[in-house]
């Protein structure tokens, strides 16, 4: 079993539901997963077949003071996008056909800034 890490400084995002018309439409949530597609590809993300594990750093709110940054930089983020979503998105963008991944582990945390961290 490998310890290496490999981090993409990239605001993850869940996988939005699309319609037939999204191909014209260009709804914002939308063209923001396909910038996020399009990034993933640019820095060549690599997802491998087993052994996974798939952390993805959501930023914190620039709303929240320093004491409550603090306090929550690192700890589980249980809100929404759902960790489906997020894993969904990531797979679609890396793959065509996910099918040949069949071991994976994710989990989902606060941070300054938006990563997806693969180990």
């Amino acid at each position: 079993m490998s310890n290496t890490e490999i981090v993409y400084n990239i605001v993850p995002m869940g996988k939005p539901r699309m319609t037939r018309s999204d191909t014209w439409k260009q709804r914002p949530v939308v063209m923001r997963y396909w910038a996020f597609k399009d990034e993933c590809r640019e820095q060549e993300l690599m997802i491998p077949e087993n052994d996974a594990h798939l952390i993805f750093v959501i930023p914190m709110p620039k709303s929240w003071s320093k004491k409550k940054r603090q306090q929550m930089n690192g700890q589980p983020h249980q809100s929404k996008p759902d960790i489906d979503n997020i894993t969904k998105a990531v797979l679609d963008a890396v793959h065509k056909s996910d099918a040949h991944i069949w071991d994976i582990r994710t989990s989902k945390i606060w941070g300054e800034v938006g990563q997806i961290i693969i180990k």
